[in-house]
């Protein structure tokens, strides 16, 4: 290792080392080139786009050290480099993430980067519901797109709360982005949202058994739920007509779980949406059909 000097350096013996020992990549990359990129850039405090021409700076005695740490650490525990590093990025937005919430990964980002358009008018959104926020990421990452907007965080668990309070404050977004701790729409008082969003927890307890370690890292509760997977997804159906404005949208990421709810509900005229980048689960409904198939939930 000490022939190895500049960040370039480091990346490739980083990516040489997670292949070798066949580490599961799932939590902002996909491959162990880029886990090892995301992994060095971060130490160095460096962005993630950073441009080529730096690859060939070289690392101080401290940060060599920190980089060849955590590197083994990403091997011997399994974590997700996000654990390791205290940040993960989602909608080319920086997170403050930790063990208590779920590692942002989801494919709404590109949605929210494209201002919810074709589905969504931005710029009649004024009030925005994140349901089961974590650390908060998707509903302050609308914030930041939707500026004009107002948003509530709900979680459940007091810890997610907290990180998601410390990246509100992060991105100054106090102004914008309110945070309440309840179990879904609980301890909510009356309003209506133009648009409701969540990635809830929808893994079965099947599927949770056979998720790769590293996902075994994160928060039970941010990740399985009764019935399938569906209980949750359930209660959001159930109760979301009384909390969506008259045109009101409700934005539902449910993974592997949506052969299943279609299945469940085959009259229910989900709107499932395709992205570019990757992802799917990812169904729409507005208020009026909601309304319309309450029963059905």
């Amino acid at each position: 290792m000490q022939s190895l000097h500049t960040i370039a350096d480091f990346i490739r013996w980083g990516a040489s080392r997670f292949n070798q020992a066949c580490l599961f990549f799932g939590h902002g990359t996909d491959n162990a080139l880029d886990e090892a990129a995301a992994l060095v850039l971060s130490v160095l405090h460096l962005p993630p786009d950073l441009h080529q021409g730096w690859f060939q700076s070289r690392l101080t005695g401290e940060e060599r050290e920190l980089v060849i740490r955590l590197i083994q650490r990403r091997i011997d525990e399994r974590l997700p480099l996000p654990y390791l590093t205290g940040e993960a990025w989602f909608a080319g937005m920086r997170f403050l993430v930790d063990r208590s919430v779920l590692i942002p990964r989801s494919p709404l980002a590109e949605l929210i980067e494209n201002g919810f358009s074709p589905w969504i008018d931005a710029t009649a959104v004024d009030n925005v519901l994140d349901l089961c926020c974590g650390s908060g990421c998707i509903g302050i990452a609308t914030a930041a797109y939707l500026s004009g907007c107002e948003v509530d965080l709900v979680d459940l668990s007091t810890a997610a709360i907290e990180v998601s309070r410390q990246n509100v404050q992060l991105h100054g977004l106090s102004h914008q982005v309110r945070v309440f701790q309840s179990d879904l729409f609980a301890s909510l008082p009356p309003k209506q949202y133009d648009l409701i969003i969540s990635n809830p927890p929808y893994v079965g307890a099947q599927e949770m058994a056979l998720l790769p370690e590293e996902y075994r890292h994160e928060p039970v509760m941010a990740l399985q739920a009764e019935d399938e997977g569906l209980e949750i997804v359930r209660r959001i159906l159930q109760a979301s007509p009384s909390f969506l404005a008259p045109k009101g949208v409700l934005i539902v990421e449910v993974g592997n779980s949506a052969a299943l709810l279609q299945e469940r509900y085959p009259d229910v005229p989900f709107v499932w949406l395709d992205f570019s980048r990757g992802g799917d689960g990812v169904f729409l409904l507005g208020a009026e059909d909601l309304a319309k198939y309450a029963d059905r939930f």
